[in-house]
């Protein structure tokens, strides 16, 4: 049975999981245990496909988590363990406490109708039900009475920003509009954790963006355990508060975005980033010295510096270097001074970036 864990206790924790498809899945998963045999030598003997590999990650409450790599790398088949749409062939799999592989039938009927929801990257809308009536169809099926699941529905169609469009049907409205409605009857689940299989990737870009902006906007103000699947790095670096990036089933590299875009694991990752704009990625914070290496090098901190936020982007920073030789003095949340960025720590930024791409 479902418990409520301790809000320090994190959302997701994967630990060891394999997903090996195949007859001989359990062959197969024991020779690379004892024998450490290959993905293309478990192919080859046992005629299995290794989906995922011995993949750990923690996933916090009320973050937006982003699994990417190339078609192929596992990170759908990975996404679909958390609510158990498939099962691992090893491995442990915890939401908020719970042991999710320990659930009962009926157990994970609750849990994916209570505490997970979904967004595909098809819309999955019913054509012939109207669109009130398809953010309302998880409400329906928890056998909500029909007055309040449709006050709830408006009140999600509202904020996904469909107001007045309740009563059409899915072919009168727009591809980003049915993407709306889809996001939409996730929120109506009121949920605590959504995932997010590529849910923007058939838009076109201006409408994919727009959405994108949108998503955040919710995101941050209904704080939901988030993961979100993308094989595009600019959509990941938008939304995601750290990214995961998966090749042949196993993952790679897990950080922030400007941890990944500044400090690649490997040619992979770095071949990934290597056409990232470094502008809208790196922050002050990553970059600035401190008050104390400046002073020892250049001297007393002059007084009346621009101040900036410790999240200021790199391309904000360099918009007001331009204008002065004066060094930028970073602030904390709090408003204390926390460190120094000087054209110097700019253009080896800047430099730096360049080389790699």
């Amino acid at each position: 049975m479902t418990k409520t864990s301790d809000q320090r206790t994190p959302a997701i924790e994967i630990k060891g999981v394999w997903k090996i498809f195949g007859d001989r899945h359990l062959e197969a998963m024991a020779a690379i245990e004892n024998d450490g045999i290959t993905k293309q030598q478990v192919l080859e003997r046992y005629d299995c496909v290794i989906g995922v590999a011995d993949v750990d990650l923690q996933i916090e409450r009320g973050e937006i988590f982003c699994i990417m790599g190339l078609s192929g790398s596992g990170k759908s088949t990975l996404v679909r363990h958390i609510n158990r749409l498939l099962e691992p062939t090893k491995g442990r799999i915890m939401v908020n406490g719970n042991d999710v592989l320990a659930f009962s039938e009926d157990e994970l009927r609750r849990y994916r109708n209570t505490h997970i929801a979904m967004v595909f990257q098809n819309f999955a809308l019913v054509p012939h039900r109207s669109v009130l009536d398809n953010i309302a169809m998880p409400l329906e099926i928890r056998k909500v009475p029909k007055n309040k699941r449709r006050a709830i529905a408006e009140k999600i169609l509202d904020m996904v920003e469909l107001t007045g469009w309740g009563n059409k049907f899915a072919h009168e409205l727009s591809g980003g509009m049915q993407q709306r409605v889809g996001l939409a009857r996730a929120l109506a689940v009121d949920a605590e954790i959504l995932l997010m299989d590529e849910p923007f990737s058939a838009l076109d870009p201006l409408i994919r963006r727009q959405l994108q902006d949108e998503f955040m906007q919710l995101a941050s103000v209904m704080k939901r355990t988030t993961v979100f699947i993308t094989h595009d790095l600019d959509e990941a670096v938008r939304i995601g508060n750290r990214i995961a990036i998966m090749r042949d089933g196993r993952i790679v590299q897990i950080g922030t975005p400007e941890e990944i875009v500044l400090n690649p694991a490997d040619e992979y990752v770095a071949d990934f980033v290597s056409g990232i704009s470094r502008l809208k990625v790196v922050r002050a914070h990553a970059i600035m010295q401190s008050i104390g290496l400046f002073e020892k090098t250049h001297g007393p901190l002059p007084e009346g510096l621009e101040r900036f936020d410790h999240n200021a982007h790199l391309g904000e920073l360099i918009h007001s270097a331009i204008a002065s030789d004066q060094p930028l003095l970073i602030v904390g949340d709090d408003g204390q001074k926390i460190g120094v960025v000087t054209r110097e720590d700019l253009l080896k930024t800047v430099i730096e970036g360049a080389e790699t791409s």
